[in-house]
């Protein structure tokens, strides 16, 4: 097939682009490309990309990737002419990432990271398009070490634990790019994310950051799940846009990790946020519950030297823009 002649801007295809990545990933790819954002609403949100509905060089599809998709048969994508110019690249971000999301749709789960995946890989044959999965540090397994961890790392998983259906989901899905690149020869590349949070997350996401800033401005006990001494690092969500464009225009295909190399204290964390927003709070620490893994921190050392990427925010800073954001959304304060 000859190469498709492309006409005022990229084509880029954003799968799960109306969840918390996808949505801030749409944001910035739509300055300089047309974006086509794929979402089927079981955990991302139309109020995520509202704003972009006017412009020209974006579109959403309401639509399930499990099922396959045509394309050039869309109406909506006439000005996109994907018929003449296909596709140029895909991000593959479907999935519910919470363990209070994975747990309540477990196949959902597990089908997007292999069916609905597979259905992104073949798009990503017929128009030789780039394609990047993000997957998770949760292919690790589970870690007994302090260490840093390098993407050559091979961890024990149960896979029928608790966390099996993200852990299973996020390993199948990785050798399954595998399989198609080293098959189709395509641009096929996998970076796992660790740990990113800021704006557009969800009030009832249940991740440690959303859930302590929600109670801290209510006033009302911050609970941690660890102890006060446990630590983990914080990926801020443009630092982690700023990576992923940074690998799809590079030559590499991973694996490899997009993280935060600097450590905080749980302790650490809740007492900034409780301190930026002025709050009455108390901070309480509670046993983990099954479904949440002990964090570990990324060894980051392949992007900074094959990219030169690292993050930017400092903790501070995107505690900040997140307290900001959760501030300002209908329902996060609750009576007295």
């Amino acid at each position: 097939m000859a190469d498709r002649a492309i006409f005022d801007k990229k084509n880029i295809l954003v799968v799960g682009g109306a969840g918390f990545i996808g949505s801030n990933l749409c944001d910035e790819l739509v300055q300089a490309a047309k974006v086509i954002c794929l979402d089927n609403f079981l955990t991302g949100s139309d109020n995520n990309i509202a704003h972009l509905h006017q412009n020209p060089s974006f579109e959403f599809i309401n639509h399930d990737i499990n099922i396959p998709i045509e394309l050039e048969k869309r109406p909506e994508l006439r000005d996109f002419k994907i018929e003449f110019q296909g596709l140029q690249e895909i991000y593959f971000l479907a999935t519910p990432t919470s363990p209070k999301f994975y747990d309540s749709y477990p196949i959902e789960t597990m089908m997007a990271n292999s069916l609905g995946l597979n259905n992104a890989l073949e798009l990503a044959v017929k128009y030789k398009a780039k394609i990047i999965y993000v997957s998770s540090p949760a292919v690790y397994g589970e870690l007994d070490t302090n260490k840093r961890i390098k993407e050559d790392y091979v961890g024990p998983v149960d896979q029928l634990g608790p966390r099996s259906v993200y852990a299973e989901a996020k390993r199948f899905g990785e050798a399954l790019v595998n399989s198609y690149r080293l098959k189709f020869d395509i641009d096929a590349k996998i970076v796992r994310v660790f740990n990113c949070y800021g704006p557009k997350m969800r009030l009832d996401d249940g991740r440690m950051i959303p859930e302590l800033v929600k109670s801290a401005l209510n006033n009302k006990d911050l609970v941690v799940f660890g102890k006060a001494g446990d630590s983990a690092s914080y990926l801020y969500i443009s630092d982690l846009l700023q990576a992923l464009i940074g690998v799809m225009n590079s030559g590499e295909a991973g694996p490899l990790n997009i993280g935060s190399d600097a450590k905080y204290k749980f302790s650490e964390v809740a007492t900034k946020i409780v301190k930026l927003i002025g709050s009455k709070s108390a901070i309480t620490y509670h046993d983990r519950g099954s479904l949440m893994a002990p964090q570990f921190i990324a060894d980051i050392s392949q992007v900074k030297e094959k990219l030169g990427w690292f993050p930017i925010t400092l903790l501070d800073q995107g505690l900040k823009e997140i307290i900001d954001y959760l501030s300002a959304q209908k329902g996060i304060l609750q009576p007295e």
